[in-house]
């Protein structure tokens, strides 16, 4: 298949390495994978706040960078939902705009679901010896309803112990701009997210959401509690030859 990667603004900005990471397990599955220079935001930040005119502006030109691909990959639940979800809400119906939306957006995956619906593989080959918990992300939970798609790729990694999170459908509290608006009860939220995970005695917390993860990471840092937050695209990526 030919693959286009989306980065999104907060992988490409503070988290190249989960780039690298899909791009390596994309290609170790056999996808040849693009990476598409032009692509920006996708608009959600935009659109969230108000501002539709430069998120329609923004959809438009992520249907013209993406436009021709087999598939689109996101490492990213939230923003793989602001193209599904959002932009055939944001195009002018039986409009240009809206053709090239209905093209590209059902293309648009988030990593865990192209693998598991698309590539039909739930075992990657990674090895990843540690005691990991995960959080499913709102968007990634409530938006593209990816259901037990992380963990069952999870429970196929070798040398992975996977404990239950208490508590695991509750928002971490980032929400975006919500964190900056509201930053006490965000705080507060985070505050309950990182005691659940403490309690699960894990060494690694994953989610499929980098937001997510600076979000709780953040918290889990000034606390020095010694767990480390990782995307999902990292673990899966992992092996026992790059160890």
């Amino acid at each position: 298949m030919r693959v286009a990667l989306f980065i999104t603004c907060v992988n490409d900005t503070l988290f190249p390495g989960t780039g690298k990471a899909v791009v390596s397990l994309l290609r170790r599955l056999g996808c040849e994978v693009d990476f598409p220079a032009a692509q920006t935001c996708c608009g959600q930040m935009h659109v969230n706040t108000g501002y539709r005119t430069e998120g329609v502006r923004l959809a438009r030109h992520f249907t013209e960078v993406f436009a021709g691909y087999d598939a689109v990959v996101a490492p990213s639940g939230s923003c793989a939902a602001m193209v599904r979800e959002q932009y055939p809400k944001l195009a002018r119906p039986g409009s240009r705009g809206a053709a090239a939306i209905e093209e590209v957006a059902p293309k648009v995956y988030e990593l865990s679901e192209f693998l598991i619906d698309v590539l039909k593989v739930d075992d990657v080959g990674a090895y990843f010896p540690h005691r990991v918990t995960y959080h499913p992300t709102c968007h990634s939970l409530r938006g593209l309803r990816l259901g037990d798609r992380p963990l069952r790729l999870l429970r196929n990694v070798r040398g992975l112990e996977l404990v239950p999170l208490p508590g695991a459908e509750e928002c971490c509290g980032f929400g975006g701009t919500f964190a900056v608006k509201n930053p006490a009860i965000s705080a507060a939220m985070g505050a309950d997210k990182t005691r659940n995970i403490l309690d699960t005695g894990a060494e690694v917390l994953c989610a499929a959401d980098n937001s997510c993860l600076m979000h709780i990471g953040g918290t889990l840092g000034r606390q020095r509690a010694g767990v480390r937050a990782m995307h999902l695209a990292e673990i899966l990526a992992s092996t026992e030859e790059a160890r």
